[in-house]
């Protein structure tokens, strides 16, 4: 991932082939490095192997060390991440025995980049402190580790810092006459100027490394570079050039055999059709990114494609397929540890529970379409259920919890017939009966999405009473959770202070009042908590002609294991 190693400047013998048809160790290993640089793996592959068979048999150690070392990187672009840190540890042991500090330290660093981009990040930055250690008289080394140190930061969300990091870096590869180095360094800054919303800069700084990746040769940062900068363009809806710049890097990943950034790439495609419409071209485009993702093992790219799904889905309606896969892409996050690209795992999450929340929203409020006196209740309900839960100090979890359960809690008034919702008078015990059974109905309709929170307790008993005389069963005091509860409190007060078929509304201090001569329905602590959060009558109802809930805007996301760090 950067110019063609300097032999001689390795402190290695400059490459002559051997008389006859036959090439040294040498010569095997710039060939090799020359066959890797413009695509051809498997030629570099089997250029490098020679390289290592013949070093050995000559005892040329450093020549074995670095061969070593640059058939890892390839090892490790192709997803095989054992052989690939074997390899390395074998070049630093080499290169130990043949007294060859400078070497043993690019063994180092190029070890940390590869647990740096598995997640390893205490362990990477272990090796980069040795490998400082050993080469730190290396303008060119230190430029890199100084880099690698910066993705680190950027891992942490210190975006400032890894900004400084990778100046200094560019500075330190200009200083060298390294431009290749020059490449990484714009790439990088290229990614977190684009983390950072500088998408000017991250524009121009990607422009600047793939004019040097293509003048270098280096398809692998071509590519990179196509598939981020496709990731900018999307992100400023310029979609045509999206398209064009992620099926460009689709192309040479392809020919490289990388299969995660492949993933990536389709994921970007999927996006551009989500984002114009052509919905059915996304869906398909997705599951590419997500079945490439499961063949590579690349969870980062298993999630943000089954999360971008999981949008589609929501805009098609399927909006029940769509929390299936919000849940699948919320294990995925789940399992991962700081990677490569992530700024933050949490950040990741808190992107999915917007997604998750534009998605029960839009689905609660289609519950209430066909019912203009009831529009709006979902959303009310959740904006009051969460003045309460923080009235009553629960954690953001319980919160999230609450406003997520809110927007379903009425999902089972879907299988109720409209003449009964919407009745002017009073309904008989039968049709009681009936409208008693949609906690229930919507439990069914939930039975096979599990949520990342607990929801369904919400949606089962928010009509549940402390007394016992709730329903749909009969739960008696503390058995019914608190976020039942609070939803169920508030979801009275809306039911009181809205008009319907069959009476008008009444005012905020009525309705208070009428709560509060039934708050034997609740705990004290709820009833309390609910007192004080809607002391003063919150904002108005919305009216039925109010714009549809849109879908959050969408973020950018670059993809795992793009921001490049410097093994070489």
């Amino acid at each position: 991932m950067s110019l063609a190693v300097s032999l001689p400047a390795a402190g290695l013998p400059a490459p002559s082939p051997r008389p006859g048809a036959g090439r040294s160790p040498a010569q095997c290993l710039a060939d090799a490095r020359s066959q890797e640089r413009v695509g051809c793996i498997p030629e570099a592959v089997t250029l490098y192997e020679a390289a290592i068979t013949g070093a050995e048999s000559a005892g040329a150690l450093p020549v074995l060390s670095e061969a070593l070392r640059r058939l890892a990187v390839v090892r490790h672009k192709r997803d095989e991440c054992a052989v690939a840190r074997e390899l390395c540890r074998r070049s630093h042991a080499v290169a130990a025995e043949a007294g060859h500090a400078l070497l043993a330290a690019e063994a180092l660093n190029t070890l940390g980049v590869m647990l740096l981009r598995e997640g390893s990040l205490e362990e990477a930055s272990t090796e980069f402190e040795r490998a400082r250690t050993l080469g730190g008289a290396s303008r060119e080394l230190r430029a890199r580790i100084e880099q690698n140190l910066g993705i680190i930061a950027n891992i942490h969300g210190n975006l400032d810092e890894a900004l400084q990091r990778y100046l200094q870096s560019l500075n330190d590869y200009r200083a060298a006459n390294d431009e290749h180095g020059c490449a990484l360094a714009f790439h990088n800054l290229g990614m977190v100027s684009a983390d950072k919303g500088l998408l000017d800069d991250a524009e121009w700084y990607f422009t600047q490394s793939q004019g040097i990746a293509e003048r270098a040769g280096d398809v692998h940062l071509h590519g990179l570079c196509l598939l981020n900068h496709a990731d900018v363009l999307a992100a400023r809806q310029r979609f045509e050039e999206a398209r064009r710049s992620a099926e460009s890097a689709l192309v040479v990943f392809d020919q490289l055999g990388a299969p995660g950034h492949k993933s990536a790439a389709y994921r970007v495609i999927g996006v551009v059709y989500r984002e114009t419409g052509r919905l059915a071209l996304a869906e398909s485009r997705l599951r590419s990114a997500i079945e490439l993702a499961v063949a590579a093992g690349t969870v980062l790219h298993e999630a943000e494609a089954t999360r971008d799904l999981a949008v589609v889905y929501q805009a098609m309606g399927r909006n029940q397929e769509a929390l299936t896969l919000l849940n699948a892409a919320h294990g995925l996050f789940g399992r991962l540890n700081a990677r490569i690209d992530l700024v933050n795992v949490d950040g990741k999450v808190r992107d999915l529970e917007d997604t998750y929340l534009a998605v029960v929203r839009e689905w609660g409020g289609s519950i209430e379409s066909s019912d203009s006196y009831t529009f709006g209740h979902c959303s009310r309900v959740a904006d009051n259920a969460v003045a309460v839960a923080r009235a009553l100090g629960l954690d953001d979890l319980a919160v999230t919890t609450i406003r997520l359960g809110a927007y379903l809690h009425d999902l089972g008034k879907v299988k109720v017939p409209h003449e009964i919702l919407n009745k002017p008078g009073p309904l008989t015990r039968d049709e009681f009966e009936v409208v008693q059974m949609h906690p229930v109905w919507g439990i069914e309709l939930l039975a096979e999405v599990e949520f990342p929170w607990d929801l369904k307790p919400i949606i089962r008993w928010h009509h549940e009473k402390y007394d016992g005389t709730g329903y749909p069963d009969q739960l008696v005091g503390d058995a019914i959770p608190v976020a039942a509860q609070v939803v169920g409190i508030v979801d009275v007060y809306d039911a009181l202070t809205t008009t319907r078929s069959y009476r008008a509304a009444m005012s905020h201090p009525m309705a208070m009042q009428t709560i509060a001569n039934m708050r034997s329905s609740w705990s004290s602590e709820v009833y309390s908590a609910f007192a004080c959060a809607l002391a003063v009558a919150p904002v108005a109802p919305v009216a039925p002609d109010a714009p549809a809930v849109q879908p959050p805007a969408r973020r950018l996301s670059q993809s795992d294991a793009a921001r490049v760090g410097s093994p070489e």
